[in-house]
């Protein structure tokens, strides 16, 4: 099973029809499809081209309303709070992020997370899809000494230890993968990964 999961297009469209163009079982929009909801529209007909493997998380620039209705409108799949069984794995997928200083409408506190977290619990194996990175990490760092990730997202990895985690959300930590104890975790950016699970 191939799974390809990417975050943080933020309405680079060519980017978005490279990453429809390779070959996968299920393709995961892991959230900032655009900036401030403006031109979602127009990622609808490229994602529609493979919908019913399409999973769509809302980022901290969509609300989950707008993804709702996107996901309705092209035949994708919203995954935010979801889960779905392939191949005897679990995947689970939550959009926003922690609190930012820039006001986005995709943003829930961290007692929020925590508590739509705490749904995917017990899930074995899992592979959990985020669009917010473990806080103190480093896929959340911005730069050395500067951190903007979840700490909800955090203690649920340290606490469950899914097989494998991916996320976006920061920019600078693209591409970038740790591992944390039992997880293999990766922000994958708009570069995206390809996950071959046997």
């Amino acid at each position: 099973m191939r799974l390809l999961i990417f975050s943080d297009i933020h309405g680079d469209l060519r980017a978005l029809e490279q990453l429809m163009a390779t070959d996968a079982d299920y393709y995961i929009a892991a959230g900032d499809l655009v900036n401030f909801g403006r031109g979602l529209e127009r990622c609808g007909p490229i994602l529609a081209t493979s919908a019913e493997r399409v999973y769509v998380l809302p980022g901290n620039h969509e609300s989950a309303a707008q993804i709702g209705a996107f996901c309705r409108q092209f035949g994708l799949h919203d995954f935010h709070g979801q889960t779905f069984l392939a191949d005897g794995y679990h995947l689970a997928g939550l959009g926003y992020s922690n609190p930012t200083p820039f006001n986005t409408p995709g943003e829930y506190s961290e007692a929020q997370l925590a508590e739509r977290l705490a749904c995917f619990a017990g899930l074995d194996p899992l592979v959990l899809i985020c669009h917010a990175p473990p806080h103190g990490t480093s896929l959340d760092r911005i730069r050395d000494g500067l951190h903007a990730g979840s700490t909800a997202v955090r203690d649920f990895l340290r606490q469950h230890q899914p097989a494998w985690f991916f996320c976006g959300h920061i920019h600078e930590a693209s591409g970038v993968a740790e591992q944390l104890g039992r997880t293999r975790a990766v922000n994958v950016g708009k570069m995206g990964y390809l996950l071959e699970l046997k």
